[in-house]
């Protein structure tokens, strides 16, 4: 990745301002008759392509802005070539994005922001090994009876161990741990 100069007035990233007389495609009506722009999930995902879109530009790095909805948070993906700089060892900078990104949609929403943001599929990639992960692992214990602790997860990785623990009979989950150094357990049960 190119040496971005972030102390020049060009590297500085801006809230998203909400004043503007651009007609933007959320205030179109949708195929309901309502307006995409009413739904708080839609305008978080907006906000962050938004955010990502001039970041990307500021790096000089090459990808495309996918937006969703799934559930009750709004998910931004990064798709595209080279992007392992944005992911970094074991998700890191991916992690620091996504925070970063929740907080310029916070700052122009005024809402706590819940989204996901994927970079290069690492996610998806990280989702299915841990829950093959975590399906072993939960075999291993209800057979041997004896508890296993997991690797330290951040909050994402962890929730998705404890799902697929929680849909296994025979064995339960915690977490234990302060983080970064949290892990989840798994128990057989009594």
């Amino acid at each position: 990745m190119p040496d971005a100069d972030l102390a020049s007035d060009d590297a500085v990233v801006e809230p998203v301002d909400d004043d503007t007389d651009e007609v933007d495609e959320a205030d179109e009506p949708d195929e309901d008759g309502g307006k995409s722009g009413d739904d708080p999930l839609v305008r978080e995902g907006d906000v962050a392509g938004d955010y990502l879109e001039r970041l990307l530009d500021i790096l000089d790095v090459d990808g495309d802005i996918d937006l969703d909805v799934e559930g009750d948070r709004a998910s931004v993906a990064i798709v595209g070539g080279r992007l392992n700089d944005l992911i970094g060892p074991g998700g890191a900078t991916l992690e620091a994005l996504q925070e970063l990104t929740r907080l310029a949609v916070a700052q122009s929403t005024g809402v706590r922001s819940r989204l996901m943001l994927d970079v290069g599929e690492f996610r998806a990639k990280r989702r299915a090994d841990l829950t093959a992960l975590a399906g072993e692992t939960a075999r291993r214990v209800g057979s041997s009876g004896q508890p296993e602790r997991l690797a330290p997860m951040n909050p994402f990785e962890r929730k998705v161990v404890h799902d697929v623990i929680a849909s296994v009979t025979g064995v339960h989950s915690e977490s234990e741990g302060e983080e970064p150094n949290r892990r989840v357990v798994v128990l057989p049960d009594k």
